[in-house]
Parts: structure tokens; sequence; C-alpha cells
């Protein structure tokens, strides 16, 4: 039976076990990240903590993700995943057993964050230059990506209520316990893969120049550029709203570890969304020039969500808040892992996760300080009106954008040449 459009990438059995392994792990990862932010809290009292602990979890993507990058190109990537994904299990069991034994501290915590981000600084890039492995070559890989964007964020749609409602009753520890048991799901879809892996090459200039090379391709051409720029403004500035979700949800609107898995899923609903809207497209023409309109709408329903106090208000406006941030990253990863050599992916798609992901912490940091002085509301208020004037910036660009992609998306098929004559 023949797939629709938007299941393409199913054909293709190792992209399902992936699918199916990934899946699972996500869920039990965000059940693990919601089980963190709510137990800091709830041992510190402390915002500034929370901005830390995902400054901990992220930083790794902003220092390591280039270097990363490189290490991956030369190596299977199937390898790496086996090496990332045990890595990260003996992690999460290592907490299980602190939160399990009462020992559990607030920087014990922070810690398991810092180590759980370097893990994820090499995992990040090997999964995203994985998937044209996993289909077979770049026919299907927007939608592979799209999907699996989807899946990400499913995850964090699902993870975050299960997880709430999971500890409201379980307990905490079984935050980190559950999680443990999810990587089972991950390491078993890998070892059950049939893949030919591509050749790695070795550059001739060494590490320096292999990491140069990746810097000059995405930064070296004015759209891939542009996109890059507006990504890492995106989630400098709108993306530690989910830093501050604890606040939010004890504070603004007196709840408990169930109101915040609503508030973090009512985002990553948001996020699968957009991933449905990207599966349903047959090409990546036009994604450029949706970014700015996603990256906008993220920034003002942000700046609203700061301003209501009823629950059932601000989850619509997180929704569309998720929505626009990942439909910014994902439209640029799609654009990037389209567009760019074999040879480079891995560093391609590091220079991508330094741009969304690597930017986070900082943001995170800046945004948990200034909630010291200024209050959580403000400080998100005024990072959601950065991420519109960015969007606003880039959108000024866009008739050089446009040119300027139009020749190498004629090159790769992408839209048709220009006629004879």
């Amino acid at each position: 039976m023949a797939l629709p459009q938007s299941l393409r990438a199913f054909q293709h059995r190792n992209y399902r076990l992936y699918f199916f392994g990934q899946g699972t792990s996500q869920i039990g990862t965000w059940m693990q990240l919601i089980a963190t932010s709510w137990l800091i809290y709830r041992l510190s009292g402390s915002a500034f903590l929370l901005g830390l602990a995902a400054f901990a979890l992220q930083i790794s993507f902003l220092v390591l993700a280039p270097v990363a990058g490189v290490l991956v190109d030369r190596m299977v990537k199937r390898k790496v995943l086996y090496a990332t994904q045990g890595t990260a299990l003996a992690q999460s069991l290592v907490m299980f057993g602190l939160v399990a034994s009462g020992r559990i501290e607030a920087w014990h915590l922070v810690l398991g964050n810092f180590v759980l981000g370097i893990v994820n600084a090499f995992d990040s890039p090997a999964r995203q230059s994985f998937l044209v492995e996993l289909v077979g070559g770049r026919q299907d890989l927007p939608n592979a990506i799209a999907l699996s964007s989807g899946l990400m964020n499913g995850a964090r749609f699902v993870g975050p209520m299960i997880g709430g409602a999971v500890i409201a009753t379980a307990g905490v520890s079984w935050g980190f316990g559950l999680n443990s048991l999810s990587y089972l799901a991950v390491l078993g879809a890998l070892a059950a893969m049939r893949t030919s892996p591509r050749a790695p090459e070795h550059g001739s200039g060494g590490w320096a120049g292999e990491l140069m090379a990746g810097f000059r391709y995405a930064y070296g051409f004015l759209p891939t550029r542009s996109a890059l720029l507006l990504l890492a403004a995106v989630s400098f500035f709108a993306q530690p709203y989910q830093s501050l979700m604890p606040w939010f949800a004890k504070e603004a609107f007196h709840g408990n570890s169930a109101t915040l898995g609503l508030l973090i899923g009512a985002g990553g609903f948001g996020a699968v969304s957009g991933m449905v809207y990207l599966a349903t497209l047959s090409s990546i023409r036009g994604l450029l020039r949706r970014l700015p309109i996603s990256a906008a709408i993220a920034g003002l329903a942000l700046t609203a969500f700061t301003f209501t106090h009823q629950l059932w208000l601000a989850l619509p406006l997180i929704f569309l808040t998720g929505m626009g941030i990942m439909l910014t990253a994902a439209s640029t990863n799609t654009v990037l892992q389209t567009i760019v050599e074999d040879r480079l992916r891995a560093r391609v798609a590091a220079l991508y996760i330094m741009a969304f992901l690597g930017m986070s912490p900082l943001g995170a940091l800046l945004a948990g300080t200034l909630s010291r002085y200024a209050g959580p509301p403000l400080t998100l208020a005024l990072g959601g009106l950065c991420a519109a004037a960015a969007a606003a910036a880039y959108a000024s660009k866009l008739p050089a954008i446009r040119r300027e992609i139009r020749p190498l998306y004629q090159r790769l098929g992408i839209i048709p040449p220009p006629e004879a004559g």
C-alpha cells in the first residue's frame, strides 16, 4: 500500500525502527527533564537555579557542537549513537539512585544536566546526519526531517504531561526511573537496523581546516547565514520560556507539577502542529520566506503570555510560541540538510544545533538572572519583543535572500531552471 506524501519516509524499514526507538526514548527524556526542573525548584525555590540548570544542560551545544560535528563526520554514525545513548542511560540511572535514596541536592541535578549536555552535543549531530542513511538519500530526507522534528516535539508534548502525572501520583524518582527504561528502546532499534554506512571522509586540512570548512559553508552564504542568525536570536530570546515555566506554574497559575506538565506540553503540542504542516510539504521551496512569520509568531505570542493570569488563555499562547520556535528551527534545518554536501553534513548539523540549542543556555542564564530583579513576566515579555524584532530584520533581507538561493535551487532541481532566451 502506497504511503501518503506526508509519511513517505516510513517506507524505509530503518527509519521506522529509528522513529519507534527515538520516540520512546524522547518521551522518557522529557519526563526526566520535568522531574529535574520541578525538583530543583522544590529544593531551592530559586528561579536563578532553574536558569542555571537549563544553562548546564545546553551550554555544551554552544561550546562542543562544532568540534563534535568534525568528529562525527569522521566516524560511523550508528557507532556514535551507541556510545551516546549508552552514556545517557548511565547518567539517568545515577540520578534515579540519588533521588530514590533521598540523597539528592539541587547541585546534583545541575551537574547531572551538565553531563547529559556533553553527551547530547555529540548525539545530536550524529542523529541529524544519520537520517540520510536511514532513508537512502536526499529524496525523502525533507520528509524524514519533518517527521523526526514532529517526533521530538510530540515527545515534548506527551512527556511533560506524563511526567507531571507520574510525579504527582508515584513520586519524583519515577521521572528518572522510567527514563532509564526508555533508553532500551533506542538501543534495541539501533541493534535491529541494517544499514550500509557511508565511508567517512577525512579532509586534508586537519581538525581546524575541517571545522572552518563547515563554518564557511554555513555562514559564507547569505540565505543560510541569515536563517541561522535568525534562529539563534529566537533561541536566545524566546526559548528560555521553558526554564521559567515552574515559576509560572506555581506562582502565576497557583498550580503543581501537573500544571507545569500542561504548560510545557502546550508548547510541545504547538511544535508538533508545526511539524505536521512541514511534513505535508513536497518541497523545501518557500521555507526561507516563511521564517520571519514563524519567528514573529513565537515572539509576539510569548509577550502576550506574560500578561495573562488565566491558564485557559495561557495554554494557546504557549502553543503558538512553541509552534513558531519549532517552525523556525525545523525549516532552517530542512533547508540546510537538503542542500549540504554529504562530506559536511554532520558539521553543518552541528552549526544548526549550535544556533538552536547552543544559544538557549545563554538565554536561559540571562533570563534567570534578570528574573531576580525584573521578575519572570517582564523578562519573558522583553525576550519575545526582541525575537519579533529579529524577524523584522530578517524580513528586510528577503529580496536578496531569494535572489541568492534561486541558482542553487535550480541546480538541485528544487525549482525549474530559467527558460532559454
